[in-house]
Formats: structure tokens, C-alpha cells, sequence
């Protein structure tokens, strides 16, 4: 049942985890609402239908802790982000099968996904643009890898941790557009909104009635038709 969940359900939690921004008005809770640009190969293109997956998302977050919720047609995804501890809760929940499973993802696991990459080099172009009503600029960067990137930063705006991406501690500012990569795929997120409301607080335990698994066994069943 769970191979009914086409276009690569983990495929998409993988690159969707990390959509959220950084950095003078500062917001303790609320929704980031982005625009998203998948930036497939054609070998990646063959296992994801690029035409059905999300062109935005939007990112709740409460203090410490984000949360995305996808849906999946027969599947309904909610990932919870600890952008302090660097550390993540996975929830499928599959009404047709009757089944709902969960996967924690340490510090490690988030790392790998991202091949372990470290951003460097951060230079301010002097390029300006207004994205989601807020003043940036353009900053190229690199990684461990010599591949070469940019990133649009305000310093208009400052969010808690739960809504930090990770990896660009070096810049006074928020991320506002910015390349994010997991496990291979590439995307590029543009902030659209921000909107200052209550939400959660949200938790990193598992709810009961969830059977735990591990991504690779995720996987595993996606693949095995389990």
C-alpha cells in the first residue's frame, strides 16, 4: 500500500524540510509562506514528477521548533523542524492503509542530506532587491564541495531558531531566497510572506498510535511496495 504513494513521498520530505528564513523586526511565532523552484536532473526527473509537486510552502514555527505539512493525496506528511538542536520529527500518515509512522532524524542524519556540506566565503555583491517587501541583498558563497551559490539576505527581519535554515551563521541577516539541498535534490525557496500569528507550540516526540521507523526503512517499504 505504501508503494501507492507515487512521485517519491520520502523523495519530497527530504527536499522540503529545510524551506524556512533568518534575521531587525523580530518574530517569535508565526507562518513563513515560500515560493519553490525545484532545480531536478534528468535522472531525478525520472523518479519525480516534477509537475506535481509543490510550488509553495509554508513553514509554521513557534520559539525553537518549525513545522511544514504536506499532503500527499493518499498520504499526509508533517515534518517538525528543532532549528536549535538540529534535530527532526518525521509523521506519514496513510488513511487508506490504516497505518501512521514516524522517524526522528538526529544531527547526523540532517547532515548527511545534505552530503555534509559547509558554506564559506560570503561576499556581499552590492546587488539590492525587494523580496516579500523586504530590503536585500545578493550574497555569493561556496561550499566544502568549490560548488558556487547565491543568497538574498535582509537584515529587515530576524526569526527564532525554528525558523532558521541552517548553515548561514556567517551573515548578519536573513535569508530571504536561497538554494536548499537534500540527498541530491536541489531547490531554490523565495520568501513570499510572513505573517505574525499564534501557532503551536509544537513538540519533537512521537504521538501515539505512530509506529517508528528509520528513513532508510521509509524507504525501504516505499520501494518494496509494504
Amino acid at each position: 500500500m505504501f508503494k501507492s504513494i507515487k512521485t517519491g513521498v520520502v523523495a519530497v520530505i527530504l527536499i522540503s524540510t529545510a524551506i524556512v528564513a533568518k534575521a531587525q523586526k523580530i518574530v517569535d511565532q508565526g507562518t513563513l509562506t515560500f515560493g519553490i523552484e525545484y532545480q531536478l536532473t534528468d535522472d531525478q526527473k525520472k523518479v519525480i514528477d516534477p509537475s506535481v509537486l509543490p510550488s509553495e510552502s509554508k513553514v509554521q514555527f513557534n520559539g525553537n521548533i518549525s513545522k511544514i505539512e504536506m499532503d500527499m493525496g493518499p498520504a499526509m506528511i508533517k515534518v517538525f523542524s528543532d532549528g536549535a538542536a538540529r534535530t527532526a520529527l518525521v509523521l506519514i500518515d496513510i488513511p487508506v492503509a490504516q497505518k501512521q509512522y514516524a522517524s526522528k532524524m538526529s544531527k547526523e542524519d540532517l547532515d548527511k542530506q545534505t552530503g555534509n556540506l559547509v558554506f564559506s566565503d560570503f561576499k556581499a555583491t552590492g546587488e539590492k532587491q525587494t523580496i516579500a517587501g523586504f530590503n536585500s541583498e545578493k550574497y555569493t558563497y561556496k561550499d566544502n564541495n568549490g560548488a558556487n551559490y547565491e543568497v538574498w539576505v535582509t537584515t529587515d527581519l530576524k526569526v527564532t531558531p525554528g525558523a532558521t535554515p541552517p548553515g548561514f551563521d556567517q551573515i548578519k541577516g536573513t535569508p530571504v531566497k536561497y538554494t536548499n539541498i537534500r540527498d541530491g535534490f536541489k531547490t531554490v525557496a523565495t520568501l513570499k510572506s510572513l505573517k505574525e500569528e499564534k501557532v503551536g507550540p509544537f513538540s519533537l516526540t512521537i504521538p501515539s498510535g505512530y509506529e517508528e521507523k528509520t528513513m532508510a526503512e521509509l524507504k525501504a517499504m516505499q520501494g518494496g511496495g509494504q
